[in-house]
């Protein structure tokens, strides 16, 4: 067969799954796709047309918008996310799960004629860098032009994305409809074995927005293990030391944990006067692949940012406010007197109008805007852009760091002795939950890798194949956990966080580097309080002493509850892991 002739078959299957899905759903007309300002402009006036998007401040905030969601359409749906796989042992005990048939035929009835009076758009996509080894495609239906635009800003969408269809005849099937927002019809479906996604009665961006957790993570992390790579749930930044030597940490923490803020941090004046920077690569997702040198090379999957708006400020994270004062999607926030977006922890502003559209009564004590509420931007808007975010082979990641909310017990940072230690510090992760799952907030859950919500299949498994990167050859990265959020006997946070943070990314690359000391633990090495640069930070006696001490009998329940926890995971759970538990409890 010729390349052309190749490439025709694989068109051939997309049109023909185009038309099996528009004979399904009866959609009024059909459009394909091709990412151009054009096509984008006519968007936009649709959806300011039909009230989809309200126009912001053009002075303050140029090419912006709002986007008000249903009020019971705010977050991922954990409870109603399924892994179809044919062995339910295959899912995990970390997955809700349903047989292939039988999710089949609900979400078939589901879709039955539900785009009578909407347009189909067919939306191709590339998850990475358009010509990148590492980039996988995928193709979204939706009858949802909100998603086709942030579709737009969050991959690379549209006629690139179709060439490399056409040429590789590989791509992730992803059908979605919002229905009629009935949170009792939605559900989204993922069929690993298949590349398939089915996703229905939603238009939040994590249940709706196919690329992101649903391929990026579910779908990616079952192909990550099929094909020798991984695909986390991790922040990618870039920094640059005064000799111009420039490392990659890749970092792992739940949602809503400060993920953004460090991936786009802004490094004390002292360091900044010295000559170090910080570039950003990616703010959530990252695919890492063994390079021919050993190391871990990874990519940011995404093109744009999908953060969460409370709590952004210039106190916290000024290139993020920075990135979103233009051509930005706006999702539950609250407006100004002035049409401009505004949240809690922006600024002392009183908005006028809340999420929901309504007059806001400060009185009231409700948020303004959703606890939940989204920015969805370029990744090219922020100032700290990385200039090799487009490399095609990746950037050499040095360090792994996992971290999430721990207000005790957990010190401010430490390294792990090898790197079946660090899976076991990935696995046994732990973080009080916040806004963004539906749920209660502020309770402690095991978290390993911050994939609970993400991995496409047994998390006993998942963990297998980490370990399986130590091998003959491999130069793997150093790994290490932080909590930034240590609370005292008072309630308030011992570290101040923020661009601070750096002091902690310089020590763990003078570990990298050899040149660092530690004190030995059986958590790992964590350093005395001399071994960080504090020049400028004032710590309590309480600060020092629960920042940077260990805490045997607190961690030895800790380990307790780590072996059961790794006992729900039952005859898959890798013995290196219950092993490794044992060492450090002896």
């Amino acid at each position: 067969m010729s390349n052309h002739d190749a490439t025709a078959s694989n068109l051939d299957a997309l049109n023909q799954w185009v038309l099996e899905v528009a004979q399904l759903t009866h959609p009024d007309r059909i459009q394909w796709c091709d990412g151009s300002d054009a096509e984008n402009d006519a968007l936009i006036a649709q959806m300011l047309a039909d009230g989809t998007l309200i126009k912001l401040n053009e002075q303050t905030h140029p090419d912006s918008y709002l986007h008000r969601s249903h009020p019971d359409d705010v977050a991922r749906v954990e409870h109603l996310t399924f892994v179809c796989t044919k062995d339910r042992d295959d899912a995990g005990p970390n997955n809700h799960w349903m047989a292939p048939d039988a999710a089949r035929q609900q979400m078939k009835s589901l879709f039955d004629g539900c785009m009578k009076g909407r347009t189909l758009y067919v939306v191709p996509y590339c998850m990475g860098p358009i010509d990148s080894p590492l980039s996988r495609c995928g193709v979204e239906i939706t009858d949802s032009p909100y998603v086709v635009a942030n579709m737009r800003i969050m991959t690379r969408m549209g006629a690139a994305a179709l060439a490399r269809i056409e040429r590789e005849g590989s791509f992730v099937k992803g059908l979605h409809s919002t229905g009629e927002l009935d949170p009792d019809r939605r559900f989204i479906m993922h069929f690993p074995e298949d590349l398939e996604i089915q996703s229905f009665g939603s238009g939040y961006g994590g249940n709706a927005l196919l690329g992101k957790k649903c391929h990026a993570l579910r779908i990616a992390s079952h192909q990550a293990r099929q094909e020798g790579w991984l695909a986390e749930h991790m922040l990618i930044l870039g920094i640059e030391n005064p000799q111009g030597e420039t490392h990659y940490i890749a970092a792992a923490f739940p949602s809503a944990c400060g993920k953004t803020n460090l991936a786009m941090l802004i490094p004390p004046e002292g360091y900044r006067k010295d000559g170090w920077k910080i570039t950003t690569i990616g703010d959530d997702i990252c695919w890492m692949r063994p390079g021919a040198d050993g190391r871990l090379y990874a990519i940011n999957p995404e093109a744009g940012f999908f953060g969460v708006a409370p709590g952004t400020s210039e106190k916290s994270n000024p290139n993020a406010l920075a990135s979103i004062q233009q051509n930005t999607i706006f999702t539950n926030v609250a407006v100004t007197d002035d049409n401009q977006p505004w949240w809690e922890g922006l600024d002392t502003r009183v908005p006028v109008t809340d999420w929901k559209g309504k007059p806001f009564d400060a009185a009231s004590k409700q948020p303004a805007a959703h606890p939940n509420s989204r920015f969805t931007v370029s990744a090219k808007e922020c100032p700290s852009y990385s200039p090799h975010a487009e490399d095609a082979q990746g950037v050499p990641i040095s360090a792994i760091v996992f971290g999430g909310r721990r207000a005790s017990l957990v010190p401010l940072v430490f390294e792990a002795r090898d790197w079946t230690h660090g899976v076991l510090v990935g696995a046994a992760m732990g973080s009080e939950t916040t806004a963004a799952a539906t749920g209660a907030v502020g309770v402690m859950r095991r978290d390993p890798m911050a994939m609970k919500p993400f991995c496409g299949y047994n998390f006993a498994d998942y963990f297998s194949h980490w370990l399986s990167f130590d091998k003959a050859g491999a130069k793997l990265p150093k790994i290490f956990h932080v909590n930034w959020f240590r609370k005292g006997d008072g309630g308030d946070f011992l570290w101040p966080g923020f661009g601070d943070n750096m002091r902690v990314l310089e020590w763990m690359l003078k570990r990298v580097d050899g040149k660092a000391g530690s004190v030995e633990t059986p958590i790992g090495h964590l350093p005395k309080a001399e071994d960080i640069n504090l020049d400028g930070v004032e710590l309590t006696a309480e600060a020092r002493e629960k920042l940077f001490g260990y805490d045997r009998a607190g961690w030895t329940a800790e380990f307790e509850h780590i072996g059961e926890y790794l006992q729900e995971y039952g005859e898959r759970m890798p013995e290196r892991l219950v092993d490794e538990r044992k060492r450090i409890t002896r």
